[in-house]
């Protein structure tokens, strides 16, 4: 109500306005609705697995996710012969001897340049004209491309020096490094004395 010039004035009726209806959807438009809820829903993770893709392609062209390499040396041997059969000889006898077979799968020469194991001080590449024949130090001992590499006690060999005791060990660690084919690491058997 309200009032005009002291006497109250009654306020006139406001005429009510209908509901607004809205049509009941049809089963076909509910589909329609629901399928593009579902297309709205779905795109964002379709375009992130494409971005995605496309990110790690162009990373794997680039060479970010590094190459594979082909095996190219193959130890098919691997023995460190004990020094003695008792302990007490063992520890009279300064050096040990390897028999390794190192086999070069490439086509082209390799070469063994160094080795080391975690039992021995040093590890020298040596040579020798015989059984009989002084060892000689040498930088390195080639491997011919498809070739074969022997080491032994009788020729070219691995000499591990000061080596702590490993004869009741089952294996030793051998780290061997040649100039292309880069580190090798094996477990060579600890074998009798002068047994490969």
């Amino acid at each position: 109500m309200t009032t005009t010039a002291g006497s109250p004035v009654p306020a006139s009726p406001v005429p009510a306005s209908p509901v607004p209806t809205s049509p009941v959807p049809t089963r076909a438009e509910l589909g329609r609705a629901l399928r593009r809820d579902l297309a709205r829903g779905a795109i964002g993770p379709v375009i992130c697995a494409v971005v995605l893709v496309a990110l790690l392609s162009a990373w794997v062209a680039t060479g970010g996710a590094g190459t594979l390499s082909q095996v190219r040396i193959q130890v098919s041997l691997a023995a460190v012969p004990m020094r003695a059969f008792t302990p007490q000889a063992d520890a009279a006898i300064g050096t040990a001897t390897t028999f390794l077979t190192i086999r070069n799968l490439s086509d082209t020469p390799d070469e063994l340049i160094a080795a080391r194991s975690p039992i021995a001080r040093h590890v020298v590449l040596t040579t020798r004209a015989g059984p009989g024949g002084p060892r000689i130090a040498v930088a390195g001992l080639a491997i011919p491309a498809d070739g074969t590499l022997t080491l032994s006690p009788f020729g070219n060999d691995l000499v591990l020096t000061d080596p702590t005791p490993f004869e009741s060990t089952g294996t030793v660690p051998l780290i061997l490094t040649f100039r292309d084919a880069g580190t090798v690491t094996i477990e060579a058997t600890v074998t009798a004395p002068g047994t490969p």
